[in-house]
């Protein structure tokens, strides 16, 4: 859970007991009712992962509630959505599949990270479950653990955006891909060619 890095702050802020209990108390390895509870209700997640040189990129993942799904005691998967084709947080996957899930709960302040090896799905069959989605990212679960959520600013429930595939219309295309800049350099599928 600490490595040498961790175990010298610790040390210079004497955490160092609490820090080994809550591991001790909290991390898990499992999904508990509750955690999956949390977790298909959630809207949102960041997602860390970092290239093979170890270069760290976080991404932002949205959708209808449920988009994300606990597919076993310690595996989730979920879908990728049509985005600006960058593909950062994949090719990231597809290079190293260390990373690392962070759910935030900004309505009842609460928090949890899920880390684990991740790997990429165009002919899983839970795709055909999942409106919108290209391919679907599963996770091999390793740890489990809740954050402190003393410092999560308390939010009000918000409106589901528009663009998450599921809903009770085709999402429509973002703006920002009609610009003359980008549309002549979209996949043919959507130049209409």
């Amino acid at each position: 859970m600490y490595h040498d890095g961790s175990r010298r702050i610790q040390e210079m802020f004497d955490s160092r007991r609490i820090a080994d209990r809550l591991a001790q108390v909290t991390v898990h390895a499992a999904f508990t009712g509750k955690d999956r509870e949390f977790i298909e209700q959630a809207r949102m997640f960041f997602l860390a992962t970092a290239d093979a040189e170890g270069r760290p990129d976080c991404s932002f993942k949205g959708g209808l509630p449920g988009f994300v799904r606990v597919t076993g005691e310690a595996a989730l998967a979920w879908p990728d959505y049509d985005g600006n084709g960058m593909y950062r947080s994949l090719g990231n996957i597809a290079v190293n599949p260390r990373v690392q899930l962070l759910f935030v709960d900004f309505e009842r302040p609460r928090r949890m990270r899920v880390e684990g090896a991740a790997t990429l799905h165009r002919d899983d069959p839970v795709l055909a479950t999942m409106p919108g989605a290209k391919l679907v990212v599963r996770l091999a679960v390793d740890r489990i653990f809740p954050n402190c959520p003393r410092y999560i600013p308390r939010a009000e429930r918000w409106t589901d955006s528009m663009y998450s595939p599921g809903g009770v219309a085709p999402p429509p295309e973002p703006e920002w891909k009609s610009n003359p800049e980008f549309k002549d350099h979209l996949p043919r599928e959507r130049r209409g060619g």
